[in-house]
């Protein structure tokens, strides 16, 4: 620790922070523009002056940046000095020389990191009274709004578009005094992550569009905090509302999982809670119309009593369900009659993660950790479209091994600019084993195409050669030999190897051969961690509850007499074939649908219930390190919607089970499911019980200058309407509460006294980019068994071999438009691709199939018509189809078919 002292009080900080990064984590409040917490300094704005001082007889000092300097051992140093304060204010002046001074109608107004450093040097007064400097705007695409009046230079948004997200289609252009960020041409941002600029800009250069199509005022969101359902990664989230929409999603910071930054799935895919498909009404099938019609709630209990049998029912449970609606469903119908709604490959998958991470040595890394790792192998996983955040996290691990060098140069790690010129382009080894080309690519220092078998068969070779305990494949190509011994000698010399697979690729093999690398290497003394990628929100929520595949359940109703059905939250189209899920419909008398919104399953249902969505219910996910996360509704929904394990309580009651009648908050029914099945015991320390209050105030969704409670009413009555109760945590629906720092878990918003932007995270943390005070929101449920055996896999698949005229079909994801929810979104229905089948030209060549010419794919009973793309990174007998696009059939990849071209 070094000793150091601002406006003559000592400290002892760490010696490797420069001194902004000190002054902000002690509490000091020095403005800053162009550094950021994840992204390091280089001293471009020069907002954070400071005066330093050579030694304690020294009066006079010398200027410098805070953000530049470190907090090197006997450092003094002032932030109020007379001559410092004079020229931040002067900074202020002349950044905002050409700024519009357009607050009123600026979608960054009250939340605006550029007008609280306004406000703290004290800059009060614009002299300038010529003419400013004008620019035209561009056009960004469905996603970002583009005002470059408002830009003061700070280079944030390039700094993270271009070097810590790798996008290269946004740059600083300039000439003489003029500097213009945005593209080339106009167009749409290309990078996954580009919504982050909102949040990273600190004027209003970059604003969320979507905001801007119901624009209101940031003080007048109701807000909460709550968990991305959007991929399986379970980033933390803050959702908005106004006038009983959604309005936005902003990150929130989570040290372990998501850190600063989300993904443009997590951050626009919000607009199917606002959807035309929303199920808003219960609705039942009428007898002599056959149309389902609006019922009473009542009604429809005594409906549900009377043609619910628990001996003659099956319930489908959901991957994007909360683990209490689960565990109800599961309650209601029995544990022999429940069904995980997810199919039977996925399902094997998710189990073989769990067992992998249960019962091996290798821990898995949170998002954090996954970043520090300084050599990568990712198996069979396209990571951007799959995990998004996780690849973003791996960007930053491609730096780690080249950054060893820069401590022999003396260049502290915080001064980004010296580093990234030190190191250029040079990345750390990054080694990418897919079917297909992926993002990651552009890092990699090698990658390698095969099929999903011989991607196995190359990671089992290199546990192999890691550890000669783990079985070999055998693979006799030289070149290939070369590639593995390079791979396990990266491998051997590490420090925190990280190997990376997941279910996106829908071979088990695959994720065998990634857990014997890592026990390999911990076999041999290594730490290495192993990561995987599961699809949805509660993938690993749901199996870690239990229940039998959806396969299992179309088997039941054709062999069983079944009467009555109860699918939660799911749409069966999406999990099974079309012709399959019909007949298993056809099987049963009285069909029950909870979900929010309508799809094929809510039309074949003889009665719908209307649920709330993550921004309208509160629950718990586990995500695929398994850590469990608690989700809380930005706002009440209408009195009939709510969520699917009140409504699941509400039928319990009604066919009077025991128990039912206990289970009120959300506690109850979280200590109901910990009863049952002790295993999740620590989803009680996930985040403060209902009951928790700070000096017996619960804790505002609303900031302390929320305006419009009145007006937005107005048109109904004078009088204010009495807020809702919230019985399920220890948020109120009110501005009035508890202002100071919450419990992580429950943090709805961030603002700190002068601090109203994204900024005031800094007030929240133990230091700057580090935990939240109290730790990060979570609790892990799964940790590596430690007993020290190791049993290796010794299944090894057979290499694959191209057939003359059949094609292995594998899997190809799309973070826009793989999803089920996000595609209901405006803007991502605009990054949505039409269908179509990925061929090698080769393989093109010998069917006669000219790009972008349809071919005929005959797979799994469907006959489908697809244009072609030619894509040269395709292994010679390998197809690749796109899954979850709208209007593509449900078929379980990877699989054998037939391809010929559609006039044939």
């Amino acid at each position: 620790m070094a000793k150091i002292y601002i406006d003559g009080k000592a400290y002892e900080v760490d010696p490797n922070k420069n001194l902004l990064e000190v002054c902000l984590s002690l509490g000091y409040d020095l403005p800053y523009f162009c550094w950021h917490p994840a992204m390091g300094s280089v001293g471009a704005c020069r907002q954070c002056a400071i005066k330093k001082f050579k030694d304690e007889d020294d009066k006079q000092g010398k200027l410098f940046m805070a953000c530049m300097e470190p907090a090197s051992d006997g450092t003094r140093i002032s932030i109020t000095d007379p001559e410092a304060v004079e020229f931040r204010a002067s900074v202020i002046e002349w950044l905002m020389t050409n700024h519009p001074h357009d607050c009123p109608i600026c979608d960054e107004g009250g939340e605006c990191h550029l007008q609280d450093m306004t406000v703290m040097t004290g800059h009060t007064y614009r002299r300038h009274r010529y003419n400013k400097r004008t620019y035209r705007n561009q056009d960004l695409g469905p996603f970002i709004n583009h005002e470059m009046n408002r830009c003061i230079q700070c280079y944030r948004c390039v700094r993270f578009y271009r070097e810590y997200a790798d996008g290269r289609d946004l740059n600083a252009f300039a000439a003489h005094n003029h500097v213009y960020f945005g593209r080339q041409e106009e167009g749409m941002l290309e990078n996954e992550f580009s919504g982050n600029l909102v949040e990273v800009c600190p004027t209003g250069v970059f604003t969320d569009k979507t905001l801007k199509e119901h624009y209101n005022r940031k003080w007048d969101l109701t807000a909460s905090p709550s968990i991305c359902h959007h991929c399986g990664l379970g980033c933390n989230i803050i959702a908005g509302e106004r006038y009983g929409g959604l309005r936005r999603i902003l990150s929130r910071y989570n040290g372990e999982v998501n850190g600063y930054f989300i993904c443009d799935r997590g951050r626009f895919g919000y607009g199917f809670v606002n959807s035309q498909k929303r199920i808003r009404q219960i609705l039942r099938r009428g007898d002599a119309s056959g149309k389902l019609e609006p019922v009473d709630k009542s009604t429809i209990l005594k409906h549900l009593d009377k043609n619910f049998s628990k001996d003659r029912m099956i319930g489908i449970g959901s991957p994007r369900a909360s683990l209490e609606s689960n565990y109800m469903l599961k309650k209601l119908v029995g544990e022999n009659n429940y069904y995980i709604g997810i199919s039977g490959r996925e399902l094997k998958l998710i189990n073989l993660a769990i067992e992998i991470l249960q019962d091996g040595p290798a821990p898995t890394p949170s998002m954090k950790e996954a970043e520090k790792a300084d050599v990568v192998l990712v198996l069979g996983e396209d990571l951007t479209n799959t995990a998004p955040m996780l690849a973003l996290a791996l960007r930053q691990a491609a730096r780690q091994k080249p950054k060893q060098k820069i401590k022999k140069m003396n260049i502290p790690e915080w001064n980004d600019h010296a580093v990234r010129e030190a190191l250029q382009d040079e990345k750390g080894p990054f080694y990418v084993a897919t079917s297909q080309a992926t993002k990651l690519d552009e890092i990699a220092t090698k990658t390698w195409r095969a099929a999903p078998d011989d991607i196995a068969r190359l990671g089992f070779d290199i546990a192999h050669s890691l550890n000669s305990k783990a079985p070999a494949a055998g693979n006799s190509d030289k070149e290939l030999k070369s590639l593995i011994e390079e791979i396990a000698e990266a491998l051997k010399n590490a420090e925190n190897p990280l190997i990376v697979s997941g279910t996106g690729s829908g071979s088990e093999a695959v994720m065998r051969a990634a857990a014997n690398i890592a026990w390999a290497l911990c076999d041999s003394g290594k730490q290495a961690r192993l990561s995987f990628a599961v699809q949805e929100s509660n993938s690993m929520g749901a199996a870690l509850l239990g229940g039998q595949s959806l396969e299992n359940a179309l088997e039941r109703a054709q062999q069983s007499k079944t009467e009555a059905l109860m699918v939660l939250e799911n749409d069966l189209y999406r999990r099974a074939p079309e012709e399959a899920v019909n007949q298993f419909f056809d099987k049963f008398k009285t069909i029950t649908v909870l979900d929010y919104l309508e799809n094929r399953t809510t039309e074949r249902a003889h009665v719908v219930i209307p649920v709330g969505t993550f921004a309208e219910a509160d629950g718990t996910i586990v995500n695929n390190e398994g850590r469990a996360q608690r989700f809380y509704q930005a706002f009440r929904p209408d009195e009939v919607i709510q969520e699917s394990w009140r409504w699941l309580r509400d039928i319990l009651a009604e066919k009077g089970h025991a128990d039912a009648k206990s289970l009120n908050g959300l506690d109850d029914f979280s200590e109901a499911l910990i009863k049952e099945y002790p295993f999740f015991k620590e989803i009680r320390n996930a985040a403060p019980p209902a009951g928790f209050r700070i000096a017996g105030e619960k804790i505002p969704r609303q900031p302390h200058r929320y305006s419009g409670r009145t007006a937005m009413t107005a048109n109904i009555d004078v009088n204010v309407p009495k807020p809702p109760d919230d019985s399920d945590s220890a948020l109120s629906f009110t501005m009035e509460g508890y202002f100071g720092r919450p419990p992580s878990s429950l943090i709805p918003f961030f603002w700190s006294p002068g601090w109203n932007s994204a900024q005031s995270i800094n007030k929240y943390q133990t230091e700057v980019g580090g935990p939240l005070r109290g730790g990060d929101p979570g609790r892990r449920l799964i940790e590596p068994s430690g007993n020290g055996k190791i049993s290796y896999f010794t299944e090894i698949p057979e290499a694959f071999h191209p057939q003359k005229d059949e094609w292995l079909i594998v899997p190809v994801h799309h973070i826009f438009g793989s999803e089920e929810l996000s595609v209901l979104s405006e803007s991502v229905s605009k990054r949505v691709p039409q269908p179509y089948v990925d061929l090698n030209p080769g393989d093109a060549a010998q069917l006669k199939i000219e790009e972008a010419k349809e071919a005929e794919i005959e797979l799994a009973g469907n006959v489908l018509r697809l244009p072609v793309k030619y894509r040269n990174e395709m292994p010679q007998g390998l197809a690749g189809l796109p899954v979850g696009l709208p209007g593509m059939a449900m078929i379980d990849l990877p699989a054998r078919g037939k391809i010929s071209g559609a006039g044939k």
